[in-house]
């Protein structure tokens, strides 16, 4: 690193950024916002409650941060307009977007699957990343780029029984994420994914409440062990801020070794 390079503390700063984080009532997403806000930016918090936002933007107040809580469905996209416009009036812009609402209203053999439970999966775990970057990226292009960071799972490269809706709309996040880093390259705007493998939050409870389930998933993970949406938080604010200006299209698997693990 050369003189004139800006030292680590720096290059994760994110003083003067504003961030959007769906799904930031609970789990992976509050986790990113809360630590966003440590580091400096602005927050704009959306999930569909506004009682669970309240409560994270009075917690991040607390530390000294700013926030505001938006509510909105990120399936409609009328309301993810609504919610962008929000973040520019009281903000002024917006510089990151973290896209973490999803849904899983199916656990099952994806035959058993009824029409309503794809529709409902895909109309917020994609098409409302879709919706999000859409309202976002205005404001990046007028800021002079940006940072997009979805939240893809190690299930949308891998089956895993029981997940086969969830797992399609997933592994279709991963490659929004490539079109987009592609398309908005030359608009300084960066596109990134996530992969988490099993992370212990409500929204992953079958996966690891019942001990028999839980012990067969940690059979699959070298670690031998369950993360926490905090194990999340370096990885978010490395694809956030200036430390990952050359990282875009990138997915970046964070799962205990789960993705690189033996079969047999």
């Amino acid at each position: 690193m050369s003189s004139s390079d800006p030292t680590p503390e720096r290059l994760f700063d994110l003083a003067g950024k504003v961030a959007w984080v769906t799904g930031a009532s609970r789990g992976i997403g509050r986790a990113i916002a809360t630590a966003y806000a440590a580091a400096g930016a602005r927050v704009v918090l959306s999930s569909r409650k506004q009682p669970g936002l309240d409560a994270v933007a009075r917690e991040i107040e607390g530390a000294g941060g700013e926030a505001i809580g938006v509510a909105c469905h990120t399936g409609r996209s009328d309301e993810v307009a609504a919610a962008a416009e929000r973040a520019v009036d009281v903000y002024g812009g917006i510089d990151v977007l973290v896209n973490d609402a999803a849904t899983n209203p199916h656990f099952g053999p994806v035959l058993t699957a009824e029409d309503g439970h794809w529709d409902k999966t895909f109309e917020v775990n994609v098409k409302g990343y879709f919706h999000c970057a859409r309202a976002a990226v205005p404001s990046m292009r007028e800021r002079g780029g940006g940072s997009i960071v979805n939240l893809s799972s190690i299930a949308g490269t891998t089956p895993y029984r029981g997940l086969g809706v969830y797992s399609v709309t997933k592994a279709a996040v991963v490659m929004l994420t490539r079109v987009l880093a592609a398309e908005l390259a030359e608009d300084g705007i960066r596109v990134n994914a996530i992969a988490p493998g099993l992370i212990e939050t409500r929204f992953s409870e079958a996966l690891w409440a019942e001990p028999a389930v839980r012990e067969r998933a940690l059979a699959s993970i070298p670690q031998r062990r369950i993360g926490t949406p905090g194990e999340l938080v370096g990885v978010a604010l490395y694809l956030a801020s200036d430390a990952a200006s050359f990282t875009t299209g990138a997915v970046l698997a964070v799962d205990g070794g789960q993705g690189a693990a033996p079969v047999g």
